[in-house]
């Protein structure tokens, strides 16, 4: 197998790879344009939800109205906004998203966030750039 195209610029092989999240890469130039937008380790099976009981949650992904899917420019918006960055830093955020994710009721979960202050402005400036 001969060597990967750079996902930045998609122009040229890739040399290198992303230390966190694997993306191909050709040149330090790519590189910083990658690093813009923070970027995630992959997911690994063993990293997927884990309910409290330890074990995985598997649920079905159900989406009742195609108006409630994020289009790609508007996941980009949130992924690239500073201010939502730096909200994310908060530990007890951190956490209760981690909790949403991995509960096997997440709209419980869900409901339960909604009565944390932080949490409410979060969802607020999310809900801002996706209108916009």
């Amino acid at each position: 197998m001969g060597p990967r195209q750079c996902q930045v610029c998609n122009e040229a092989p890739s040399k290198y790879k992303c230390p966190l999240c694997l993306v191909p890469y050709c040149s330090l130039v790519c590189f910083k344009k990658h690093k813009e937008v923070p970027c995630v380790k992959p997911v690994s099976a063993e990293d997927q939800s884990i309910a409290p009981n330890g074990s995985p949650v598997d649920r079905p992904v159900f989406v009742g109205d195609q108006n409630e899917v994020l289009e790609k420019a508007q996941l980009e918006a949130i992924a690239s906004s500073s201010e939502i960055r730096n909200t994310l830093n908060d530990e007890k955020l951190r956490s209760l998203i981690c909790a949403i994710d991995s509960s096997p009721d997440p709209e419980i979960e869900l409901d339960k966030a909604m009565e944390d202050e932080a949490f409410r402005i979060l969802s607020g400036k999310i809900s801002s750039i996706m209108g916009s």
